[in-house]
């Protein structure tokens, strides 16, 4: 008896220590004179989106929605403190006025920024690197994603989507059939991104397990229990998890794309080829030969959603870029291109499926363009014009935005003013801001019947009416995301391709009305979206 109790002692002394660990920010936002979600220990507020009962849009959505006359209010994720700003005038203030005070991402994986010889892939990429090193990357990189040379890398877009309309217009020869539309399109962002990010050209259509696509698809799976686990531990226990140098990236992924990077490099360098697309960038910018070059006078205008970019680091010599860094942008321009990409694609068609009047004013538009260009093949200038399609685009995002939720760090102490009957707010220096991309998107104070899917919330007439603290899919500010060009040239260069040649017809499988996939992953319905394509005539 004695023996079972010495063993009890130690237990009960690491559950009590466990606990004390576990709940020791509970009372974070006590002092605060905001409301907070409630919390509780390891799940934060989060338990409903961590047992996998509710979609991440919808997560964002419904705690947007519990406190509608505040500006901010505070919740946890698992251990983490938020302040949640749900002011369109205050995201502005923060992302854009202030934005020396918020100039980082919130350290979600706690890498070692100071330490750039550190082997983890994850602190070179763009998106989680800090202070002076991310403008210094960010000033290096934003010559590369310029209208000029999207509008180079524009035939290279224009092959892939007409190879893919070849390939389904053979395939629907005998009739309609019908597809998924998730996995017709990653196929498609993949062959855009082996091609234009790492110079290598492959067919997903035709050769449907090449070995990019296998790898894109396994990089891009966060859902992979070792890369969840690895999500977890960061959170619970995240200065240990940066000691260890534990990366997200699996060594085997690094090493492929590494290759496949310095293989391109290397047969350009050998002999003296010149590609209009990344990979050609990146070699002038690890040279440091990479600068901004004034945009032609006379450019068509861009459209709604494209993030403008600041003019951080203009004027300044650009840094010279280690094959490392370089490796590094391409691994987050194929994550974020591969499945957001196809992802705006797949909820696009999906609404043009189910609104017929809709796709056959888009088909219009389309036709009158194609007709316009005489047999010649699209252009980067004709896309630009096309009004409408950029209104269906730009609404696809505001509805089923990329990403529900973005983020800043405080890195200074920071006082939201009073306002009205609310108080006074100081965020404290190293505290966490959260910015509730979908819920902001879906109030009805800002788009009137929010879950209807209307493009014309973004018409000349319209589009004034809208903040831009309350549009937000790629981002706001200096931090916002640098390839939002690349993004909506791919997405309306194969709506125009497909839209050309087929009909998209709903079936008894079309998810309608759309369930969301639930638990903490990307955007994407809970049993795929089929549709039937049907050729023109």
């Amino acid at each position: 008896m004695e023996l079972n109790f010495l063993y009890v002692i130690p237990l009960v002394s690491v559950l009590v220590a466990l606990y004390m660990y576990l709940t020791r920010n509970n009372g974070f936002f006590g002092s605060y004179a905001i409301p907070c979600l409630p919390v509780e220990p390891l799940f934060g507020s989060s338990r409903s989106l961590m047992l996998k009962r509710v979609s991440f849009q919808d997560f964002i959505r419904r705690n947007y929605e519990r406190f509608p006359g505040a500006r901010v209010f505070g919740m946890f994720e698992m251990l983490t403190p938020l302040f949640v700003i749900r002011d369109p005038e205050l995201v502005k203030r923060i992302t854009v006025k202030d934005f020396d005070h918020f100039v980082n991402h919130r350290p979600i994986f706690h890498t070692d920024n100071d330490n750039p010889s550190s082997p983890v892939m994850l602190q070179k990429i763009l998106i989680a690197l800090t202070d002076q090193r991310w403008r210094d990357m960010r000033a290096t990189l934003s010559p590369a994603f310029t209208g000029s040379k999207m509008r180079q890398m524009f035939e290279l877009i224009v092959e892939c989507s007409t190879s893919m309309v070849q390939h389904y217009r053979q395939q629907v020869a005998s009739g309609a059939q019908e597809y998924e539309l998730k996995d017709v399109f990653v196929r498609f962002t993949n062959d855009v991104i082996a091609t234009c990010a790492f110079g290598i050209q492959v067919d997903s259509f035709r050769d449907e397990q090449n070995e990019f696509f296998r790898y894109g698809k396994d990089i891009t799976n966060f859902s992979r229990p070792q890369v969840f686990l690895k999500m977890m531990a960061y959170q619970v226990f995240p200065s240990l998890m940066a000691r260890l140098q534990v990366d997200l990236f699996d060594r085997q992924h690094v090493a492929f794309f590494t290759d496949a990077l310095r293989q391109s490099v290397a047969a350009r360098e050998r002999h003296g080829i010149v590609r209009p697309d990344m990979v050609h960038l990146l070699m002038q910018a690890g040279k440091g030969t990479l600068r901004h070059q004034p945009e032609p006078e006379h450019e068509e205008p861009e459209g709604f959603a494209t993030a403008r970019e600041s003019a951080v680091g203009h004027g300044k010599a650009p840094a010279a870029l280690t094959e490392v860094e370089m490796v590094a942008q391409c691994l987050i321009f194929f994550v974020a291109g591969f499945d957001t990409t196809a992802t705006c694609l797949t909820f696009l068609v999906y609404e043009l499926a189910i609104a017929p009047d809709l796709q056959d004013r888009l088909y219009e538009e389309i036709l009158r363009t194609h007709e316009a260009l005489d047999g010649q093949s699209l252009t980067y200038d004709a896309l630009q014009r096309m009004r409408f399609m950029d209104m269906v685009v730009s609404e696809t995002l505001r509805k089923w935005p990329p990403s529900p939720a973005t983020d800043r760090l405080c890195s200074r102490e920071y006082v939201l003013p009073a306002e009205g009957d609310q108080p006074a707010i100081t965020i404290p220096k190293g505290a966490n801001v959260s910015i509730p991309v979908a819920g902001l998107q879906h109030d009805p104070r800002y788009y009137p019947d929010p879950d209807r899917f209307d493009p014309e919330r973004f018409s000349e007439e319209n589009r004034h009416q809208i903040h831009p603290g309350a549009y937000l899919p790629f981002g706001i500010g200096p931090r916002n995301c640098i390839g939002s060009r690349f993004a909506l040239m791919e997405v309306k260069a194969i709506v125009y391709q497909l839209l050309l040649s087929f009909r998209f017809e709903r079936t008894d499988r079309t998810p309608v009305p759309m369930r969301l996939a639930k638990g903490f992953t990307t955007l994407k319905a809970e049993s795929g979206v089929y549709l039937r394509l049907v050729a023109r005539k």
